[in-house]
Formats: C-alpha cells, structure tokens, sequence
C-alpha cells in the first residue's frame, strides 16, 4: 500500500461508493467490523443493519473528512484484498479485476500479492477495464489467436466468462465452415468435414501414415469435444446453472486458439 507519509488526495464519494459496493461482496457482514478496526472509526449501535456496502462506505467516508487524504479507502483495500482471505485464485483474480476498473481511474491498482501501488490513471472506463483485465493479459501472453479474441472481444472486457466461452466455441465452427464451404454445427460438422471414414474435406496433414491419420482424428475429436464441453451446455443451460470460472475460461480459449491455428494450417480437400 502507499505508505503513510505519501500524500494520496482524497477519493470523490461516488468512487468510494464503487470501490466499497466490489468490496463487500468479497466479505461477510461479521467480518465488517475487523475490517475497518484500523480507521479508528467504531461503527454506532444499529449500523449492522445497514447494507455491508454502506457500512464500508460511512467508515471510510468519515475517516477520510477527518484526515483529508485517500489513505482511509487504500488501507480497507489492503485489509480486504489480502490473498489469504480468498477461497480460491479465481475468486482473488474477479474482485482485483473489479476493483481495479475503479481504482486505475484514481491512479492506483492493486498487485497479484494484494498490495496497492500508484500507476499511471486511466483516462477513460474503457482503459480502466482493459488495464484491469487480467485474463486478457494472460491471453496476450500465451499469444491467443487474434479470431478468438475477435469472437469474444466484448465478453472480456466485462468478465463475462460465461458468454465469452460461448462465443470462443462459436469462432472455431465458423472457421471450420468457411475453410470447408459447407454449413452445418457441432459434432456433425466435424465428422462432414474431418473424418477419415468420409474422406476428409479439412486435412490437418498428408494423412500419409498411421500417426498423421491418428492426428487427424485426434484434432476433429477435440473440436467435438469443444462443443460438448463447453458450446451446448453454455448455449442451453441457464448462466446461474453453468457459471465459468476464469480458469475454466483461460484453459477453452487457449484450446480454441490452437485449433483456429491447425485450421488456418489446415489443407481443403
């Protein structure tokens, strides 16, 4: 966190309201009162009825009209965005995303290990979510092919992992049917246009030996396994009986890309 002798200017009230409403979907109504124990600022008989987000809000507010800095909002920050606290990386990764949307805008951002650092500010929302977006980052890493990204572009920049997968399955179909020129989805696409049995259209090789033909079916069966996965249920099941973890989603979109890739390798037959 910034240390305490740096001076933080103060956060407007709309930006402490966002930040707090993130915040306390990361943390129980009995934990409140430990959180914000460091600002000095003990909450009044009856505040526990209030909503966990108001409750972060009136403590960092009144403390920081008392101080006249932003230190109040960064140190809550640094309680609550303590790795340990998390169940999982997925649950750690999704808030610092959200919080960090809010926070680039005023400057700062908090790092993998949970502390805050100052950073060049955002100029607009739509740098702060692309700045915050982790995942993305990640995906630029393991060079993700560009018509996966393109496909789900949106999905990514609102952490909708759900709709993003979707989209993801979507891009390796359309590839698939615009290279082979017939129409068609899911599993009966592939077997028209990579199976060995029917000739194959889409040829990931010469075909020549046994382990190329191997290969082929291999490639064909992991594109059928791709939308069974992750494409049918995504496109039938309602999102709150299918939710997408960002692990779930980094691993798809990686596999999608290699395929997009073996695809544009591919020979048309």
């Amino acid at each position: 966190m910034a240390q305490s002798s740096t001076v933080v200017p103060a956060f407007s009230a709309s930006a402490v309201e966002q930040i707090c409403r993130v915040l306390a979907e990361a943390v129980t109504g009995s934990q409140i009162p430990n959180l914000i124990a460091p600002l000095k600022v003990p909450e009044s008989p009856g505040d526990e009825q209030n909503t966990k987000w108001k409750r972060l809000f009136n403590a960092v507010a009144t403390r920081q009209n008392r101080q006249h800095d932003g230190q109040p909002l960064l140190r809550l920050i640094s309680e609550v965005m303590a790795p340990v606290r998390f169940g999982s990386q997925d649950d750690f990764g999704t808030t610092r995303a959200l919080i960090n949307e809010r926070l680039l805008l005023s400057g700062f951002q908090v790092r993998e290990d949970g502390k805050i650092k100052p950073v060049r500010a955002a100029a607009t929302l739509a740098e702060a979510q692309q700045r915050a977006d982790d995942l993305r980052v990640e995906l630029s890493r393991r060079c993700v092919h560009p018509d996966v990204l393109r496909f789900c572009r949106a999905e990514l920049l609102q952490q909708n992992y759900f709709h993003a997968v979707l989209e993801a399955s979507k891009s390796v179909a359309d590839k698939l049917r615009s290279r082979a020129g017939v129409s068609g989805d899911g599993s009966p696409l592939v077997d028209a246009t990579c199976s060995l049995g029917s000739g194959p259209r889409i040829a990931f090789n010469s075909l020549a030996t046994e382990w190329e033909r191997s290969e082929q079916t291999g490639i064909g069966t992991l594109m059928k396994g791709l939308f069974s996965t992750f494409r049918n249920p995504a496109a039938h099941a309602p999102r709150v009986l299918w939710a997408t973890s960002r692990t779930d989603a980094l691993d798809m979109l990686t596999l999608a890309s290699m395929l997009h890739r073996r695809l544009d390798d591919a020979t048309v037959r």
